[in-house]
């Protein structure tokens, strides 16, 4: 899967992107029809320590999910994005498979 990875306002490591990959890849087990997906790290500037943002949008054929998580860490909010599209594409799948 093609996962394009922006930074809004600093520079990214290597590191993290091979992580952000890695972890996308994973989703393709639950639901094989993904086209790519756009990840998005954000840094809030607050006094509060959960400032790292990170949006995920994955496009399916006639859909696009969209998940946002807030934590202390990219790693973590990538973990926890990847759960919840996990869900997400799971239901989708049933979905399809009522259908036909």
């Amino acid at each position: 899967m093609k996962v394009n990875v922006h930074a809004v306002n600093f520079t990214v490591d290597k590191k993290l992107v091979d992580f952000i990959q890695d972890r996308m890849d994973k989703l393709e087990k639950y639901y094989d029809k993904i086209v790519s997906s756009d990840v998005f790290l954000k840094v809030e500037k607050t006094s509060d320590k959960e400032n790292k943002i990170v949006e995920v949008k994955i496009h399916v054929p006639g859909d696009d999910f969209m998940v946002k998580k807030q934590c202390k860490t990219f790693e973590e909010a990538v973990e926890l994005t990847a759960e919840s599209l996990e869900r997400l594409l799971v239901k989708r799948k049933e979905k399809i498979r009522t259908h036909i």
